[in-house]
This record gives C-alpha cells, sequence and structure tokens, in this order.
C-alpha cells in the first residue's frame, strides 16, 4: 500500500494551524540540533582536552564528509519529490525539484545523534527521538517519501557504525561510550 502523500498533505493544508505547527516543529527541530551539535563541538573542545582534540576532530570530520558525500549522492541521483510526482503543493514550504533521496535533514540529525553517542547515550536518544519526528514531518509534509527518509537514517547509523565503531575498535581512532 503506497503512502496518500496528496490526501495527507491536502488535510494538512486544509488547517491552518496544522500547518503552522508542522512549519514549526520542522524548524524548531533543526535549529535545536544545531544547538545542541555546536554545544557538543565545544563541550570537545573544552572540556575533554585529555584526548588530544581525536573526539573533536572525528565529531567534526565523520559527519562532515558524510553530509558532503550524501549531497553529492543525491543530486547524482536527483530523485524526484512526492510534490513532482502526484503533482501537489506541499505543507512544508519547498519548490527544489529533484534530490529527494535520501532525506538530508534526516541524514543529518541521525549522523548528529550517532556523533553524540560517542559520549553521551542519553543525548544520542533524545536527538534519535527528534529525527523520528523531523522524519515524519517532513513525509507528511509532502516535501520527502517513506523511502528518502529511511534511507537517511540508514546512512547515517551504518557511516557511523564503520567510522565510529569498527574503524575504532580496529584502528583504535573512533570510540564508543560502551
Amino acid at each position: 500500500m503506497n503512502f496518500p502523500y496528496t490526501r495527507v498533505t491536502n488535510s494538512i493544508k486544509n488547517n491552518n494551524g496544522l500547518v503552522t505547527a508542522l512549519k514549526v516543529m520542522d524548524k524548531a527541530i533543526t535549529y535545536i540540533t544545531i544547538i545542541f551539535y555546536i554545544y557538543f563541538l565545544y563541550f570537545c573542545y573544552k572540556w575533554i582536552p585529555g584526548d588530544g582534540g581525536v573526539l573533536l576532530y572525528r565529531s567534526i570530520l565523520v559527519p562532515g564528509v558524510s553530509f558532503v558525500a550524501v549531497s553529492l549522492f543525491r543530486k547524482a541521483i536527483s530523485a524526484p519529490r512526492p510534490y513532482e510526482v502526484f503533482g501537489f503543493v506541499p505543507a512544508l514550504d519547498k519548490d527544489t525539484v529533484g534530490k529527494s533521496f535520501p532525506s538530508r535533514h534526516v541524514f543529518s540529525i541521525f549522523m548528529i545523534s550517532m556523533t553524540f553517542l560517542q559520549s553521551s547515550v542519553l543525548m544520542a536518544v533524545v536527538i534519535s527521538v527528534l529525527g523520528i519526528c523531523l522524519a515524519i514531518i517532513r513525509v507528511v509534509g509532502g516535501v520527502h517519501f517513506i523511502k528518502d527518509v529511511v534511507a537517511g537514517a540508514s546512512i547515517a547509523i551504518i557511516i557511523s557504525i564503520i567510522c565510529y565503531g569498527i574503524l575504532g575498535g580496529v584502528f583504535g581512532l573512533l570510540m564508543l561510550p560502551f
């Protein structure tokens, strides 16, 4: 069964309060996550000098390189968005053509969550919950297919397992809090 993008988006657009709430939550989750990430980087710099900056450089390098790689991949694929495929105006403000797969918003929030996992399981869980909420908002807002948000989260988690887990365990370059 396919997700009824047009019906759901039109239902949301017919309720101004719901449209506003969706837009506010979309932006709020994004900005809250950015603030958490910046604070985390500051924390890595200021309060963990004993590791020689390893946590800081990993926490910048892995998400940064991954973000660029995902951006180039989605530009090359240039998958259409639900509003392009089904011909409706999305509830979230968006007019980008293509570049739907994978969701870069969802990829980023889950990459930040996995980055937090290096030192705080609680914050990783909190940001993951925000990521799930953001994924739902992006789908019901009509700007991503379910596969886009699932792929974005999955790619972030897989890259994190490889970079923070496997490479760290084998080469000692990265660490997990357990």
